[in-house]
């Protein structure tokens, strides 16, 4: 095959156009940090990005879930902690009002008094975090508990409000309300407000004597009970929660790594193949510089 000068300049241009192109690619990858910067640069490492992508970020909105059932879970406990304590309050006046050498002025004192923890009691029924009620099950948008004029109703949604912490596993993260905050006045010992207003009502009226106030004894005891069992299995859930928040955790950082060794460069590989690509394109320019010979016009001169 006769070789051309035409020929050796078009070679010489295919080669030059190559070069630049690795030397465009290299500076790209310098630039963004990445091994690829469109899906052609490499179908491959494209796919596997694509799918460690997609991992990440439902790892990332399972960490956003925690956040969600941590507050659940967190003023779910205060609120029922607030409410131990006004119950165990309520107690220590039973206990006073049980004594029979009080008078029925005293007893009417104590009367009021728990007529006011009972409202808080109701206050606390109607926690709200941020815009929804946290002890009315799913239908968080009303309040669970309604006192109008003395009168209690309770709700009886006991629905689990679940958050997805997992792929899959689903943790209901609030509190039956109707175990504890309940009315029935069916009979005493079965509802908390119902016994509390049985209990104002009975230290209203001057016939009750210290034995008939000393039996809400039982029925307070039980109540305290049921919130302190509620309490433990919120506490248990809250273990479960943090543990599953560690798993949660270990797999951002493998996913992380995983995308990262799928398409971040290697700087100091990528520096070296760039400067030896420098060194490759000058000699590519030198070497064109010397096979083109010189024209006819150069020999007229």
């Amino acid at each position: 095959m006769r070789v051309t000068q035409s020929m050796l300049a078009n070679n010489m241009l295919k080669h030059l156009s190559t070069s630049y192109a690795n030397l465009g690619k290299y500076q790209e990858q310098l630039s963004t940090g990445k091994k690829i910067n469109r899906p052609s640069d490499d179908p491959v490492v494209a796919m596997k990005g694509i799918a460690y992508r997609t991992n990440l970020t439902e790892v990332e909105q399972f960490k956003r879930n925690f956040s969600e059932a941590y507050n659940w879970v967190e003023n779910s406990d205060a609120a029922l902690d607030k409410a131990t304590q006004a119950l165990q309050r309520i107690r220590e006046l039973v206990v006073q009002a049980s004594n029979d050498t009080y008078e029925e002025t005293q007893r009417q004192a104590i009367s009021q008094e728990i007529k006011q923890l009972t409202e808080q009691l109701v206050t606390i029924a109607n926690t709200k975090v941020g815009d929804k009620y946290i002890f009315n099950g799913t239908n968080t948008l009303q309040q669970p508990v309604q006192m109008v004029n003395g009168s209690i109703t309770t709700s009886s949604n006991a629905e689990e409000v679940k958050i997805e912490l997992a792929k899959g596993i689903y943790i209901g993260v609030n509190v039956d309300p109707t175990k504890v905050f309940h009315y029935d006045a069916s009979q005493k010992g079965k509802g908390l407000f119902s016994d509390l207003q049985f209990l104002a009502n009975d230290l209203d009226d001057p016939t009750k004597t210290g034995k008939d106030i000393n039996e809400y004894l039982g029925y307070i005891d039980k109540h305290i009970t049921n919130l302190l069992g509620v309490r433990a299995e919120l506490g248990a859930r809250m273990n479960r929660i943090e543990l599953m928040e560690d798993r949660i955790d270990s797999q951002q950082v493998i996913a992380e790594k995983m995308l990262a060794d799928n398409e971040d460069v290697d700087m100091e590989k990528v520096i070296t193949d760039l400067k030896t690509q420098e060194s490759v394109h000058r000699a590519a320019l030198a070497v064109g510089a010397r096979i083109i010979q010189p024209t006819l016009v150069d020999f007229l001169r």
